[in-house]
């Protein structure tokens, strides 16, 4: 008996003719990469960015000058529910990039994927080195592929089932839910958006945009939104400044920037995203998902002039992956199995092979996604190195002397392991943390952990080296200030770690 025949991938496929969802090989990829992923995460000790969302947690508000709330609100949850350690606080992002896998492969399958189509996708997935960077730690970058990819799965789905005629506005409308949530987490969300209406302006659907239910949508992600712009209204909008820190600490731009965008997909995800980015732009068939490509285009554009990070594409990663896989799919049926097939499985484990390595906490620069390691020993030795030379102080100096962190991590840091040794407070003029107050004006004197005497010379008549820590953080005694606290705050706090 000859095998059915699979509707094309390209055009609208109708909901009896999708093909089934490959459960067992998409789940056992989906819990593999837990399992690996769930041992990688208990090798690093606590991120910078970690302990800094934890000492924002101790500081909750509607906004913050270089963050959504989100993190903090999360970060703080995990550590009142949970043991205090990296692994516990690291769960929801373990889980979230996890749930990419099957979703990721549900795209394919919306685009007509057969089992092995959703199945390359899935790998495709599971194996991105920026993904796996992503899963590893809590942060603002974490939740970005999954909010994403549930954004252009609904966009797809709705694509498709308009196609056969049975169109789902509550897909629309779920879609604003889902970009209310990506909101709060980071404002980046609102560049998709923005790319995908001119997008989708230009090539069509047309009539996307005249769907009460995405308007309706789109409120809800407006309401959501007010608290935080309140915050960020009555605070000077620091977040403003965020492009400024963006563009000066991004290490590419132009084409490097381009090419980092396709190396940190994979050795499998780079050929099947250049693929799927053509054909959504190119094939006559994938006319419907057009837009998709476009939208592609258009963020990277939009990124590359308004600086970015390299990981900022990364939401948009599965559903190129779906389209490339689609499309060997397709080829497939056409031509037969090419010979270069054979080099799939080959190719699949030279591309574990570069991504293991990079999930260890040695520093190995040479693999994408290589994180180096701050372990939790470091900066628990970093903040008994800062109380103990506190307490080397003469006692009545030492009750009016405040302790002043240089960046947002290090403060982070001893705000986190300080009372283990005894220190109460920490200050930092390091972005949002400048903003959780500044020291009292009673001060005398002032331990500045970190950075150079440049950064307190102006405001204090005595800035005296006290060496360094054993990490080779540097320590200063600052003495004689010229002027209040009141007046030197505004402008010792900046959106960039100071050195």
């Amino acid at each position: 008996m000859s095998s059915p025949t699979i509707a094309p991938a390209a055009r609208p496929v109708a909901v009896d003719a999708l093909p089934p969802l490959a459960r067992r090989p998409v789940f056992l990829i989906t819990g593999l990469w837990l399992l690996v992923v769930g041992v990688a995460c208990w090798w690093y000790g606590y991120f910078g960015d970690e302990l800094y969302f934890l000492a924002a947690a101790d500081h909750l508000a509607w906004g913050y000058a270089d963050q959504q709330p989100a993190l903090p609100v999360l970060a703080g949850t995990m550590h009142l529910l949970l043991p205090d350690t990296p692994f516990t606080l690291r769960l929801p992002a373990l889980v979230a990039t996890a749930a990419g896998v099957p979703l990721a492969a549900l795209i394919a399958r919306e685009f007509g994927g057969d089992r092995r189509a959703q199945v390359l996708t899935a790998g495709a997935f599971a194996l991105c080195p920026q993904i796996l960077l992503n899963g590893r730690l809590l942060g603002t970058m974490t939740f970005d592929p999954l909010l994403w990819t549930v954004l252009t799965w609904l966009l797809v789905r709705w694509v498709r089932l308009r196609g056969v005629g049975r169109a789902d506005d509550r897909l629309l409308l779920w879609a604003g839910v889902v970009t209310a949530v990506a909101v709060q987490v980071k404002f980046l969300v609102l560049g998709f958006w923005l790319s995908c209406g001119l997008a989708v302006a230009l090539v069509g659907p047309r009539q996307l945009l005249a769907r009460g239910k995405l308007w309706l949508g789109a409120g809800i992600a407006v309401v959501t939104t007010v608290p935080t712009l309140l915050w960020q209204a009555t605070h000077g909008w620091p977040q403003l400044g965020m492009s400024g820190v963006v563009n000066s600490e991004s290490r590419y731009e132009g084409l490097a920037l381009l090419s980092r965008w396709v190396m940190l997909a994979g050795v499998v995800g780079a050929v099947l995203l250049c693929y799927g980015l053509g054909r959504l732009l190119f094939s006559p068939g994938m006319r419907p998902y057009r837009f998709l490509g476009v939208t592609c285009c258009v963020l990277a554009l939009l990124f590359l002039t308004t600086g970015a990070r390299e990981y900022y594409t990364v939401g948009m990663y599965p559903v190129l992956f779906a389209a490339g896989a689609v499309g060997l799919q397709q080829r497939r049926q056409r031509v037969g199995r090419p010979r270069w097939s054979r080099a799939a499985w080959p190719v699949y484990l030279l591309s574990a092979a570069l991504c293991l390595p990079s999930l260890t906490p040695w520093p190995l620069p040479v693999f994408p996604g290589q994180l180096a390691n701050n372990t939790g020993r470091q900066w628990a030795g970093l903040t008994r190195d800062v109380a103990s030379e506190l307490d080397t102080l003469p006692e009545n100096k030492r009750r009016h002397t405040v302790v002043l962190a240089s960046s947002y991590w290090t403060a982070g840091a001893l705000h986190h392991f300080g009372p283990e040794y005894g220190l109460e407070r920490v200050y930092s003029g390091s972005r949002g943390y400048g903003f959780f107050g500044r020291p009292p004006e009673d001060s005398e004197a002032t331990l500045y952990v970190g950075g150079g005497r440049s950064s307190l010379s102006p405001f204090f008549a005595e800035v005296d080296s006290l060496g360094t820590t054993e990490n080779g953080t540097r320590l200063w005694l600052a003495e004689g200030r010229t002027a209040s606290w009141e007046r030197i705050w505004p402008r010792l706090r900046g959106m960039g770690m100071r050195e």
